[in-house]
């Protein structure tokens, strides 16, 4: 596999809600939030990364998961020029 496909696109837009200040805190996919994140939800659950098929809490490997998915976002964030 030489690209992320959407399905993985949509994972890593979920994970990066995930509160970045604590651990403590879980998400919560509402009955009204998109198809597109209710199946990202449930596939990442799937995979052992979030604690239920509607969110909870991050998992061991999850939150390792979005540490790095925090990296590259930041990595390929556009800069600020300085000129």
């Amino acid at each position: 596999m030489s690209s992320f496909d959407q399905d993985m696109l949509d994972e890593l837009n979920l994970l990066l809600k995930f509160p970045a200040d604590s651990l403590l805190q879980g998400l919560k996919i509402h009955h009204d939030a998109s198809q597109t994140m209710v199946n990202a939800a449930s596939r990442l659950y799937s995979k052992g990364l979030i604690t239920q098929p509607d969110g909870g809490y991050l998992t061991d490997l999850g939150i390792d998961l979005v540490d790095h998915a925090r990296h590259i976002q930041s990595a390929l964030c556009p800069r600020k020029s300085s000129h």
